[in-house]
């Protein structure tokens, strides 16, 4: 298990100890998109979703699902979240809805997860609130983009 830092050296799972790392400001910045047929989005651009504002809707459920990140993934620090900020950018092109995570803090370890969680619950609620009449949405790409702070330093995607 070496490398991995959530196995202890007997490979049992445990929270990594992050009392010695330094507080830091960090951020994190994740995206993936939601595909769907063309019908569907024009519903949503168009605002005629019978379940509401399709794009406010999932704006505020990625940012309570980042901060509820901790409650989610088994061994996922709780930390003091200072801003997320998720963006829904409709795509013609897809069709669908690219969307974009922010997250930052100051402390001992990063908010991936918190960007990762934001992104995913967003587009989660995007599907619930069409799949009634496109069942056959897909969500994919979700990913880390941006990292930066602590010891690590930044890391970028390509």
């Amino acid at each position: 298990m070496a490398g991995l830092t959530h196995f202890d050296g007997k490979g049992d799972a445990h929270m990594v100890d992050v009392s010695d790392k330094d507080v830091t400001a960090r951020v994190a910045v994740a995206e993936g998109h939601i595909r769907m047929a063309p019908q569907t989005f024009d519903l949503i651009a168009e605002g005629r979703a019978k379940k509401g504002d399709v794009l406010s809707v999932a704006r505020l459920a990625g940012i309570m699902g980042a901060k509820k990140t901790p409650d989610l993934i088994p061994l996922c620090h709780p930390l003091p979240v200072t801003r997320v900020a998720v963006d829904l950018t409709l795509d013609p092109d897809l069709p669908g809805i690219r969307i974009e995570g922010t997250v930052k803090t100051t402390g001992q370890t990063g908010v991936e997860m918190e960007a990762l969680t934001a992104v995913s619950v967003a587009a989660l609620t995007v599907y619930d609130m069409a799949k009634a009449v496109d069942r056959a949405m897909e969500i994919g790409g979700i990913r880390v983009v941006l990292k930066d702070g602590g010891k690590s330093g930044r890391y970028e995607a390509t």
